[in-house]
């Protein structure tokens, strides 16, 4: 670290789950910090999706730093083996703990650049000693620079959610039709959300928890009294088979096992019927306004109300275009971390537990951690993220051998072998190829819908 610039905060991008954990970890450090938050609140996307039920657990889901600074304040911990929801998790832990943070945590504040000051991405002479420069647009439109010895981007992932057309770009007319198309699991219990989709045919694109998750809600509004005629058309890119509905009964995390089950049953009980190997490639209007999915093999699906697209998210990296980052050519994740993670590979949920090592770039002393670290790969958990920022955190406060110390041990899925990603129907035989963790899950239909994830 360059002694001119150690006398500078480190700037955390984000007041969410990473990012506040990311603070503790330098709080507990003795290290300066400034964490900047886009939204109002802490855990601004967190509250967007207040309604979803984690299915991790509070005791997975409490950054240990964090709950070190929360005890002294008589904050108690919610009961370590019940889940819960986004907006619990906002309002009962992210929130106290931005307050005691105080004002090093900074609302309304969205990040629109960070370079080393004085170079932008083509200077190499004395790049390293430069420091950070971090720009900012406040919420009443003053704008604002700060430095920094380092930069922590925690800013997730929710911003940029993937379009449905399967050629990673907008499928043709998705924009035009962005009346009839959310991007997030719907809040069933919002009245005006609710009426939207009573009644009405809905596609749900996508084949992760999300899809699961409003597989499950849509079943559910379809067996309640003001939800008659419901019905999901569950738009698969791939076939199914024994992975489809993820680790059943053999994830280590319960909940999220109960999830697929729960989208498993909604198709076994005709709630949901599943298009498989179809990737969208045009969004039409039959002559009632009503969407019709044209796939790329020339296939038409009936028409359909509403379209819900749950096909993942990618980063934000439009602020970051002034530093050299070194991200996988596919994933958008830092090169080191992509070949752990990359769902081409395999789809069980053991990933090596990471740090510094692997989230370091060829720019010195930047970071991504969290959802962003993975950029476009799916099924991160909170556990990881929040032993990444222990490690950069002991690593910006010269604890090497911290650092670099291994102290979590993550859940399997309990699903093996490749994840598929394209959409060729998989054999029985493909299913269970891999052989990567655990056995393949046996899927017993019975768990409750309403064990949600996120």
């Amino acid at each position: 670290m360059s002694q001119t610039t150690t006398h500078l905060p480190v700037v955390v991008i984000g007041a969410g789950p990473a990012g506040l954990a990311a603070a503790a970890h330098l709080e507990d450090r003795g290290l300066d910090f400034l964490v900047l938050e886009a939204g109002p609140h802490a855990g601004a996307a967190t509250r967007d999706w207040a309604h979803v039920r984690l299915f991790s657990r509070w005791g997975e889901v409490v950054d240990p730093a964090a709950e070190k600074l929360l005890a002294p304040t008589g904050w108690v911990k919610p009961d370590a083996a019940s889940y819960p929801t986004g907006g619990d998790w906002a309002e009962l832990y992210l929130q106290p703990l931005a307050d005691i943070l105080g004002d090093r945590v900074r609302f309304g504040a969205r990040v629109t650049g960070v370079s080393r000051t004085g170079r932008d991405r083509v200077v190499d002479a004395d790049r390293d000693a430069q420091p950070f420069v971090v720009h900012i647009e406040h919420s009443d439109g003053r704008e604002e620079r700060v430095f920094a010895r380092a930069v922590i981007d925690a800013s997730g992932t929710w911003s940029t959610p993937s379009p449905a057309g399967g050629s990673g770009l907008p499928a043709l007319g998705e924009k035009a039709a962005a009346d009839r198309i959310a991007y997030r699991v719907p809040d069933l219990k919002d009245p005006a959300v609710r009426a939207r989709y009573a009644g009405k045919r809905t596609a749900v694109i996508g084949s992760g928890a999300s899809a699961f998750t409003a597989l499950a809600y849509l079943a559910d509004l379809a067996k309640a009294g003001d939800g008659t005629g419901t019905k999901a058309l569950w738009v698969l890119r791939r076939g199914i088979s024994g992975s489809t509905f993820g680790g059943g009964e053999a994830d280590q995390l319960p909940a999220r096992g109960a999830l697929g089950l729960a989208a498993k049953a909604a198709v076994d009980a005709g709630y949901a019927d599943a298009v498989t190997g179809f990737r969208t490639d045009v969004f039409e209007r039959d002559g009632d306004g009503r969407l019709v999915l044209v796939g790329e093999d020339g296939r038409r699906l009936d028409a359909v109300d509403e379209v819900i697209v749950l096909t993942g998210f990618r980063p934000d990296l439009t602020f970051l275009d002034e530093l050299r980052l070194g991200l996988d050519e596919r994933l958008q994740a830092a090169v080191e971390l992509a070949p752990l993670i990359d769902p081409n590979q395999h789809s069980c949920g053991t990933v090596y537990p990471h740090g510094v090592n692997e989230l370091s770039h060829p720019e010195k002393d930047v970071y991504l951690v969290g959802m962003k670290s993975y950029g476009r790969a799916p099924t991160f958990l909170a556990m990881t993220g929040y032993e990444q920022v222990r490690s950069i955190a002991a690593h910006l406060a010269g604890d090497r051998e911290a650092a670099e110390r291994v102290e979590l041990t993550l859940p399997e899925t309990g699903v093996c072998g490749g994840a598929g990603l394209f959409d060729q129907p998989e054999t029985t035989e493909q299913s269970g190829a891999g052989g990567c963790c655990a056995a393949p899950a046996t899927l017993t239909i019975g768990a409750p819908a309403s064990s949600g994830g996120c």
